[in-house]
């Protein structure tokens, strides 16, 4: 009975520690812009420069041309001010196209959307009296392999020494990080086969 339980234990741990980490995506470049008369926010084509946590493949840090880029729409503005802090609905698109170098798939490797409320921050002005923002937001959708995944994106944005006049605001850096983690479900089911897989192989060995 014993035997059992330790295998039990390792039959559930295994499944995590097998899928544990996160990809991390890094971006640089890129404009942001307010569209539909200020009620959401659009960038497009920043340029994904770094790839680490890829499974099977080492850290990918960039040559030109880069390995990808990210785009994304977020839901309609709820409140606040873009000048300062905002907030805006879920929803929208979050997209990460790869170019297919130093063996990532090519093609559009994640598709979905910012699945909670994005927040919108000014960040206090640094020593040379430029103000920054910065945009962060929970993501969902389907991973290029077809499974659904959630993640989490950080981008930060140059506002210059006046702050957001409602041009375009380039990107000053970016991080999205997809977990390689399953769905809990996923990981039961795993353990659940390997605990019975292990009951069938213990009665083969008693017979």
């Amino acid at each position: 009975m014993k035997r059992i339980v330790v295998m039990a234990v390792l039959a559930l741990a295994l499944p995590v520690a097998a899928f544990a980490g996160s990809i991390d995506f890094a971006s640089i470049h890129g404009n942001l812009v307010a569209t539909n008369e200020g009620t959401e926010l659009y960038l497009a084509k920043s340029e994904v420069t770094q790839v680490t946590s890829f499974p099977g493949l080492p850290p990918i840090i960039s040559a030109p041309p880069s390995l990808g880029y990210i785009t994304f729409t977020t839901g309609a503005f709820i409140s606040g001010s873009l000048a300062s802090n905002a907030t805006f609905a879920a929803g929208g698109t979050f997209d990460i196209w790869s170019s297919g170098q130093y063996g990532l798939p090519s093609g559009l490797l994640f598709k979905g959307t910012f699945s909670s409320p994005v927040t919108w921050t000014e960040v206090p002005t640094t020593s040379n009296g430029s103000i920054s923002y910065i945009l962060y937001g929970y993501i969902s959708g389907t991973w290029y392999n077809g499974k659904t995944v959630s993640g989490e994106t950080t981008f930060t944005f140059n506002g210059g020494k006046d702050g957001w006049m409602g041009g375009p605001l380039p990107v000053a850096s970016g991080d999205t990080w997809i977990p390689t983690v399953p769905e809990p479900g996923t990981l039961g089911l795993l353990g659940t086969g390997l605990v019975g897989l292990a009951g069938v192989l213990r009665k083969k060995f008693k017979a």
